[in-house]
């Protein structure tokens, strides 16, 4: 529903114009923001140039959630005009988009910009802010990861958009973690949803589609391809046997995080406190998710699934575990299982310590990066 807005006097820019984009963009504008929208192919801009506008389609069943004509006054592939008079850079792209739009904004940055994520998955905040330091960026910018992405939304084409949930609740953290006060604050002109995180570590591996997304589709590959994901994914993919392996996963990530002396939720408690789900163990806890019932699994066992959550947050997790000298078995062998399936290496394309700025650093300037934005020298 489209409710009388004022108008917000902070501009943002969003960074891509998928299902998220569209989303974010629209909803934005329908708030009252001044809202700038770039996207690196102009075929996915074009409909929205002629028009000036975004659908977006009501939600039969959630007249609560926005609907109506978004005006989007930028519309543009110049990444320059997109983030020049705006404030607050909203990165919607797959992480696997995130070091290429930061090799592109960062000659144009400025004080004052504030990059956020959305979502980082695990290290993204590190990595763009390694590629911005790398390119000698000298600009007051500070760079932010959401954990988690605020909508869950369908590019229906490429000037529409339907979104079918927001978040109530999505933290948000900073490098360095004292600068997330003032992120928040960008985000509140528009958004009561975004909430401090404790910093991007923790934002970062409490990554639960780590644990959810790789594993269960590459254990499931075979069901996958035979019914064309004609089946329900938490319910009927995940059987005792793959959440013993979930587990296992599971236990690894605490465990790298622990190492760094950060604490994160565990799949159940996760499960507990975003829908209310517990059990004695992993299985019934999702098993006790009604939210989980009805979603079928993917299509096809190429999907961002493994292609963007093993790069993006099993290999980061992975590595950091490497370095810091905590097994990651069960991880390595999803990563090695998603690497045969797909024919590639993804410990060449994913986001090691080496891309998020982290080699070779000990546990001290590791936590002193993070928390005060100190760069290794």
């Amino acid at each position: 529903m489209t409710a009388a807005v004022s108008p917000v006097s902070v501009t943002f820019c969003v960074l891509g114009a998928g299902n998220g984009g569209l989303a974010m963009a629209a909803h934005l504008a329908l708030k009252g923001v001044r809202v700038h929208l770039w996207n690196r192919s102009p075929e996915r801009l074009l409909p929205i140039q002629r028009s000036g506008y975004i659908h977006v389609i009501a939600s039969p069943d959630r007249p609560d959630l926005p609907q109506g004509e978004a005006h989007i006054p930028v519309v543009t592939t110049d990444v320059e005009e997109a983030i020049s008079e705006a404030k607050v850079l909203m990165v919607v792209v797959p992480a696997t988009g995130h070091a290429e739009v930061a090799e592109r904004i960062a000659p144009h940055l400025r004080d004052g910009h504030i990059i956020v994520l959305n979502p980082g998955r695990t290290g993204g905040a590190l990595e763009v802010l390694h590629v911005l330091q790398q390119r000698g960026v000298q600009a007051d910018v500070i760079v932010a990861e959401a954990q988690t992405l605020l909508y869950a939304s369908r590019a229906l084409n490429p000037a529409q958009v339907q979104i079918f949930g927001i978040k109530n609740s999505v933290p948000v953290a900073a490098i360095p973690a004292y600068r997330t006060p003032e992120v928040v604050r960008a985000l509140r002109a528009a958004y009561r949803e975004f909430v401090p995180g404790d910093n991007v570590m923790k934002t970062s591996m409490d990554n639960i589609g780590a644990i959810f997304h790789p594993a269960v589709t590459v254990l499931n590959a075979a069901r996958i391809e035979s019914t064309h994901g004609d089946f329900e994914y938490y319910i009927d993919g995940i059987t005792p046997s793959v959440a013993e392996v979930l587990e296992a996963l599971d236990a690894e990530r605490v465990a790298v995080a622990a190492a760094m002396g950060f604490g994160c939720m565990t799949a159940r408690e996760w499960l507990y406190i975003a829908y209310g789900a517990s059990g004695k163990t992993l299985f019934e806890a999702i098993r006790a998710n009604q939210g989980y019932y009805g979603i079928k699994a993917p299509p096809m066992v190429q999907h961002r699934y493994i292609s963007e959550d093993v790069p993006m947050s099993l290999v980061p997790i992975a590595s950091l575990g490497e370095m810091l000298g905590v097994p990651c078995p069960t991880i390595r062998a999803i990563i090695h299982l998603a690497n045969l399936m797909h024919g590639c290496d993804y410990w060449q394309t994913g986001r090691t310590v080496e891309r998020m700025g982290l080699a070779g650093l000990s546990l001290r300037e590791i936590r002193l990066r993070i928390l005060e934005g100190i760069a290794p020298q």
